[in-house]
């Protein structure tokens, strides 16, 4: 059957074959931060604070310079369906460059955080807390990108069982690496915070041994690392140009975030504790629209390789559908079942328990809202990326982001006086404004560039 003759219920099943382990190997990840932030908890309310503001920290830098390696993704995917594995190779290779020359600008930012966290307004306390876990931690930035760029190539050839796999043994080595350092058990000092950061580390070089063992022995027709130092100008121009829009989108994507924690902590320690468990919670159901929308940029990619533009629409329309369904799930679940949700992390004893649960039930309500939105926006980022066009996507996000979702967090929790609940509502709206500008986007304007290919006279 060609790509242009498939039902939609087929194209429901390879998105989902496709996609399933992608999604579990996001929630594999996810579950990392999940770890540690139950054990956080669970050793105390300022730890579990500060280490919301570290999470934070660090992934502002994380996903900025992730978007080299998200750049991978729909170059490879295009490539390989056009059979040209020389560029296979040359794209990944120089998604590795940028990604390591990244790494080495971010870490100062990880190890100086402490003075840039109280200008940030931050209490005293927790900003000398969430210094000491990035001090750390941040070295884990070059492991962390290295495995981002080597999972997008893998994903984009649709290896995606061997990246659920690794990412699951690294999320068990997260969760033993935790519970020695943070508590002190089997022998290991009893470290903290200190003790997290430095499972971080563990995790991140778990998963770069297994992927990068993977791509070395099971596809050496790539040699993804032999003459690594040999410079590729040309192509390293190429995933630059493609990478830094991504790069600055999940910025303003992740920088809306950050700011609702940086206004919760103003509110103080046990609103961004609530904060805290609540985005979890978000985050948890986020990595399936999350890997739903990297099934669309490879499809949509190589699509865009073969020039089908009939395959690439209903390809989109099966997988936001998907989406749709997934989001519906997610409000009955976060509406229906609050506190059980919110209880998996703290301990029964916590002295301030009753207020983080009925500040988190409100916010959980609220994650709720933006569930169908939020879906909506990463699915048309991730269409958009596969059709390659990343530059126009950046300035809508930005928009939607930083001019639309943070003032609206502002002026509802602060100059309204709704506090933690008028800052989610905020991006409520945010994500909301970018939902509705990216899919008329693609739907719009980007699809229709998609170059069909020359018929036969």
């Amino acid at each position: 059957m060609s790509t242009e003759q498939m039902s939609y219920p087929a194209h429901a099943r390879a998105v989902l074959r496709l996609g399933l382990p992608l999604i579990g190997g996001h929630l594999g990840q996810v579950a990392i931060g999940v770890t540690d932030t139950v054990m956080l908890g669970w050793y105390g309310v300022e730890s579990l604070a500060a280490g919301t503001l570290a999470h934070t920290y660090f992934f502002v830098l994380f996903l900025m310079g992730a978007g080299f390696a998200w750049a991978v993704m729909p170059l490879v995917a295009a490539f390989d369906a056009q059979g040209d594995q020389v560029n296979v190779r040359r794209a990944t290779r120089m998604g590795l460059w940028l990604s390591l020359a990244f790494a080495a600008l971010a870490l100062p930012l990880m190890i100086f955080s402490e003075p840039i966290l109280r200008l940030l307004g931050q209490g005293d306390a927790v900003s000398a807390l969430a210094s000491e876990y990035l001090a750390l931690a941040g070295i884990g930035i070059f492991p962390a990108l290295t495995v981002m760029v080597i999972k997008s190539y893998l994903a984009a050839l649709e290896r995606t069982q061997v990246v659920f796999w690794i990412t699951i043994v690294a999320a068990i080595s997260n969760g033993l690496a935790n519970y020695a350092f943070i508590f002190g058990h089997w022998g290991a000092p009893e470290l903290g915070i200190a003790g997290a950061a430095l499972a971080s580390i563990v995790t991140q070089m778990v998963m770069l041994l297994g992927v990068v063992l993977y791509a070395v022995l099971v596809l050496p027709e790539h040699a993804l690392f032999k003459r690594f130092w040999r410079s590729d100008w040309e192509m390293l121009g190429r995933v630059f140009r493609l990478g830094w829009p991504i790069g600055l989108t999940s910025l303003s994507e992740v920088g809306l975030f950050a700011a609702s924690a940086f206004m919760m902590g103003w509110l103080g320690t046990i609103p961004l504790a609530a904060h805290g468990i609540a985005v979890q919670l978000a985050s948890i159901t986020f990595m399936v629209h999350l890997g739903l929308a990297n099934v669309a940029t490879i499809r949509a990619g190589n699509a865009l390789g073969r020039g089908d533009r009939p395959h690439m629409a209903q390809g989109a329309q099966v997988v936001t559908l998907l989406s749709l369904a997934m989001a519906v799930m997610t409000i009955l679940a976060f509406v229906i079942w609050p506190e059980p949700l919110i209880s998996l992390f703290m301990q029964e004893n916590e002295p301030a328990r009753e207020e983080i649960m009925a500040i988190g039930i409100v916010l959980l309500a609220l994650a709720a809202l933006f569930q169908l939105v939020d879906g909506a926006q990463v699915v048309a980022l991730g269409l958009l990326r596969g059709v390659q066009d990343t530059t126009i996507p950046m300035v809508l996000a930005g928009i939607s982001y930083w001019l639309v979702g943070i003032p609206c967090s502002y002026v509802l929790g602060f100059v309204l006086g709704w506090s933690g609940p008028g800052v989610w509502l905020g991006l409520v709206v945010g994500l909301a404004c970018a939902g509705v500008l990216l899919m008329a986007r693609f739907w719009g304007s980007a699809i229709r560039r998609v170059e069909l290919p020359a018929q036969p006279a």
